[in-house]
């Protein structure tokens, strides 16, 4: 049973960092492109980070650049998203899902998601 579990997530202070995990089970990311994404209150699921599945080439959005970091382990079959310099419109549910191939990492976008995991709340407020 392919299975995705985020974790990490939590309340941050503005400026903060906080790194999210990506665990996969029943299968091995090494064959697929992996995405961060995230939902706001109110707000359309939107992509935030992917990653490419044979390269580790990395397609970021526009407001996370240089602030976030999506990297692979494939020992622990795990994605990761360092976050720094954490701003309060970064609140949301981050969502991890994946894809076979590099679909996910070209497109960055929800639609082209196969798999997804549950999601962990992330705020930032003071």
């Amino acid at each position: 049973q392919l299975q995705l579990v985020e974790s990490g997530g939590g309340l941050v202070q503005p400026g903060g960092s906080l790194r999210l995990s990506c665990a996969a089970s029943g299968f091995s990311l090494d064959y697929y492109s992996v995405g961060w994404f995230r939902q706001a209150p109110g707000k359309e699921r939107e992509g935030v980070s992917c990653i490419n599945d044979s390269d580790d080439n990395t397609n970021d959005a526009e407001s996370v650049k240089g602030r976030f970091t999506i990297s692979r382990d494939s020992a622990k079959n795990t994605v990761y998203l360092q976050m720094n310099s954490l701003k309060p419109e970064d609140t949301a549910v981050y969502y991890c899902a994946a894809t076979p191939g590099s679909r996910l990492f070209k497109l960055c976008i929800p639609r082209a998601a196969d798999y997804w995991g549950q999601g962990t709340q992330v705020t930032v407020s003071s």
